[in-house]
């Protein structure tokens, strides 16, 4: 020690503000990711391919910020999964999925015996079939996980629409070609994340969302895909605040997702069982 200032060749103030970190990045995630495989869910109607390799996802939208971090791990080693594409889209706070505007409000199984909007036809009489897709595409895009298996993502809270619970839906690829978008490959996993129902009904009262109090909002415990797919253990945890505190600043939400890179699973089909069932 030199003159009280200097703890194990560091100086105590760099001691401080190292441990910090340390302690910031643990409540972020748990030293030992969980490994357990996570669960297959419906892809549902409206996923887009190529989706653009960028961060940023907001574009002109409005919404409550929300800093989406993510690590992804092999469910076999739960060793970090480095240069896999992690792929989100979700709607926005009105309900709207990019690609599908002049849709309106999303389709969901609260919709079930009326009429589908324009672009959209049964298969089967078993949900969505034929679409057209417009060229937007905000709240979509893609992100490359690094050595520790991690991707970031600045989008917004979701909004909800008839028949699903607020969520974001996610592909995990590998082995494709990440240009300007990212496409070949195998998909690994697909599945969707949830938010926590108690910050969900804060941020309901909020503008925008306040303005789609009119379509009922479907409850964790009423959406079929989070009670038949597993999607109690998918809830994404909300660590802090982005800036202030206030909830309109935002905030971040991390989840661990464990996959297993040399699957390549059958699709989960509409209601929960294997597409083609």
């Amino acid at each position: 020690m030199r003159n009280g200032e200097t703890l194990f060749g560091m100086d105590r103030r760099r001691f401080i503000v190292s441990g910090t970190a340390a302690i910031s990045a643990m409540r972020v995630f748990a030293a030992e990711p969980a490994c357990t495989l996570v669960a297959e869910q419906e892809e549902g109607p409206y996923y887009v391919p190529a989706a653009k390799l960028r961060r940023v996802l907001t574009e002109d939208k409005s919404g409550v910020p929300l800093r989406l971090r993510v690590r992804v791990v092999n469910a076999r080693t739960c060793a970090p999964l480095p240069q896999a594409a992690f792929d989100i889209w979700h709607c926005d706070a009105e309900g709207v999925y990019s690609g599908f505007t002049a849709m309106g409000s999303g389709f969901g199984p609260g919709r079930a015996g009326r009429p589908l909007p324009d672009g959209f036809r049964r298969r089967g009489g078993r949900g969505p079939g034929q679409r057209k897709i417009d060229a937007t595409r905000f709240l979509r895009g893609v992100q490359i996980t690094d050595k520790a298996g991690m991707v970031e993502f600045e989008t917004l809270y979701p909004g909800w629409y008839q028949g699903r619970a607020i969520h974001i839906h996610l592909k995990v690829h590998l082995a494709g070609t990440a240009q300007e978008t990212y496409e070949g490959g195998h998909v690994c996993h697909t599945g969707q994340i949830f938010l926590p129902e108690e910050l969900t009904e804060r941020i309901a009262k909020m503008p925008p969302y306040v303005g789609n109090s009119k379509v009922h909002r479907t409850t964790q415990a009423e959406d079929h895909v989070f009670q038949q797919q597993h999607g109690a253990g998918l809830i994404a945890s909300i660590e802090r605040p982005l800036k202030s505190g206030k909830d309109s600043d935002g905030f971040m939400a991390s989840i661990t997702m464990a996959v297993d890179p040399e699957a390549t699973p059958a699709r989960v089909g509409f209601g929960g069982g294997p597409t083609g069932a």
